[in-house]
């Protein structure tokens, strides 16, 4: 088949171009940049941005069906600037389907959609846990519109799906990781609480393959068509163990030093005043949002995703892991 993915340079982006075209199918990927590593894999590269909707058209035209991973992701930016890439893209890549007749889009969610202050989560579905409201972070809000509106688009022409990897990680992991490997050497890395809150946590493969099992079973009527799934290694963990243990796989500093909800929580609201007032570049070090989603219990039930497209997580997290640190060595030489 021939399919597009947005957003096929990132982390996610490219797990799922890789494994697309082991699959079999013709792949191009629709980025700002051109990426080499796509090049390698033999992916079809098409440069533009997710607003501009003529660009987005001409991208889709071909396509038998559509990834859409693409997003302005973060915990600081203009509301605009998220709307564009979050809201306005959506968007744009559902016009495309329809006026291209394309009949299925696999949308890249996440579970910040559902975030509510410290309103803790244990084995929730996407039936039990609804969305959040009063978000502290454009990323959240624009996310939670725009899967609405993807599953709103659903019918008996285009079949949508939404699915919402939690804190995905592994080789190649460009975000995540780096920075807590950054704040952990600089010594500048907490716990906000306690560090027990449990959360559950994403390994890369699997999170790509969420995405093709969902794609195989998604068709006008299927049980997955219009719904939002959580995806997860199915294995909740403290947040004290889980990044330890990827800091001690990427050979950097165990953390124990914490720091309160309220201390984090006051300090988030600092920065996010100072930043702009100062005009102070890159993300603050807190946010209100951040700390509320680091000193939160949030993990979640594989069950509906199971049941209704056969996700199950190949890869453990032990296994991850293990992969995570062989990975680091052999890129040391």
């Amino acid at each position: 088949m021939n399919l597009l993915v947005t957003g096929g340079g990132g982390f996610l982006g490219q797990a799922l171009c890789r494994g697309l075209v082991e699959r079999g199918h013709a792949v191009t990927s629709f980025n700002r940049g051109h990426y080499p590593e796509l090049d390698a894999l033999g992916v079809r590269q098409v440069r533009g941005d997710l607003a501009d909707a003529d660009a987005v058209r001409a991208a889709a035209l071909g396509m038998d069906a559509v990834f859409h991973n693409a997003a302005k992701a973060g915990a600081w930016g203009s509301y605009e600037s998220y709307h564009l890439a979050n809201v306005v893209g959506t968007q744009n890549v559902l016009d495309a389907c329809r006026a291209h007749g394309i009949g299925r889009l696999v949308y890249t969610s996440t579970p910040s959609v559902t975030h509510r202050a410290t309103h803790p989560v244990e084995g929730g579905t996407a039936d039990t846990v609804p969305y959040g409201e009063g978000f502290k972070a454009p990323y959240a809000t624009t996310k939670k519109i725009a899967e609405q509106a993807v599953l709103a688009a659903n019918g008996p022409d285009l079949a949508t799906v939404a699915l919402r990897p939690r804190l995905i990680w592994g080789p190649g992991d460009q975000q995540l990781l780096p920075r807590l490997v950054e704040r952990a050497r600089a010594g500048r890395l907490r716990f906000v609480g306690d560090g027990g809150n449990r959360i559950d946590t994403t390994y890369i493969d699997n999170a790509a393959q969420a995405h093709f099992d969902a794609f195989e079973h998604l068709a006008p009527g299927a049980a997955c068509a219009g719904r939002a799934y959580f995806i997860s290694n199915g294995e909740p963990m403290a947040v004290r163990e889980i990044v330890n243990a990827l800091l001690a796989a990427a050979g950097a500093p165990q953390v124990e030093k914490t720091i309160p909800f309220a201390a984090a929580y006051a300090i988030g609201a600092v920065c996010e005043a100072a930043w702009p007032l100062l005009g102070l570049k890159g993300e603050p070090p807190m946010t209100r949002f951040l700390a509320e989603q680091l000193s939160t219990t949030h993990w979640y039930d594989m069950a509906p995703a199971t049941r209704d497209f056969g996700y199950v997580p190949r890869v453990r997290t032990a296994d991850g892991l293990r992969r995570l640190e062989a990975a680091r060595k052999a890129a040391r030489g």
